[in-house]
């Protein structure tokens, strides 16, 4: 289970300080499956930075009775000098996960070719993605934080992506933010609405999207 009590998080500004998250309550128990939508600007992918470990909170806490991804696809904290498959050497370590049974899943999944023992920094941004997704599916988690719509590669490569996550690991939890209700609707079963930095939570997908649209 993950407990978040009182999440808040205020960036100072020039004009003063700006409340993204304001004393936000969420509970994700084992499997559950939530989605939360907000308009742009309204601190979703803070709030999954924050989960990530990424940034912290300005209070609150955050009680971790699983494990966390990074959000998916995501490639920010890659050192471009390394290599593909030396970034997934030093992320197995950061984890405390042998590196040596995945390199082969990750060179497979990843259909980098010869480019997974090239420095980072000169990969494509898609590539980039899919060397994050393919790293993210390789190290397992309880719980897969999802900023947005996985959309990495082509079709085909998209296809795969959600046969990996959302079938091969339906008994894990997951908690994707978004604008767009089309992927919530598809793969969650409770619903948040992040508005002025307050969540308001629904057990009816249809409630929250017609409160969403209220907000818009």
């Amino acid at each position: 289970m993950i407990e978040i009590k009182n999440l808040t998080k205020i960036y100072e500004t020039r004009s003063g300080p700006h409340t993204v998250l304001n004393n936000i309550d969420l509970t994700i128990s084992k499997g559950e499956k939530i989605g939360i939508l907000g308009r742009n600007g309204a601190g979703k992918s803070t709030l999954i930075r924050i989960l990530s470990g990424a940034e912290r909170p300005t209070r609150g806490q955050i009680m971790r009775g699983m494990s966390l991804s990074w959000p998916l696809a995501f490639g920010g904290a890659f050192q471009g000098s390394l290599t593909g498959v030396d970034n997934l050497k030093f992320i197995c370590r950061v984890y405390g996960v042998s590196h040596e049974d995945k390199i082969d899943y990750v060179e497979d999944f990843a259909e980098l070719g010869k480019y997974i023992r090239e420095p980072v920094k000169t990969y494509s941004s898609g590539m980039r993605a899919r060397l994050a997704f393919a790293i993210s599916m390789a190290v397992e988690f309880d719980c897969f934080l999802i900023d947005e719509v996985i959309a990495v590669g082509d079709a085909q490569f998209h296809e795969k992506c959600n046969n990996e996550l959302f079938i091969k690991r339906q008994d894990r939890s997951l908690i994707m933010v978004s604008h767009d209700p089309h992927n919530i609707r598809e793969h969650c079963s409770h619903f948040g609405v992040l508005v002025a930095g307050k969540m308001t939570m629904f057990d009816d997908v249809d409630a929250a999207y017609t409160y969403y649209q209220g907000t818009l």
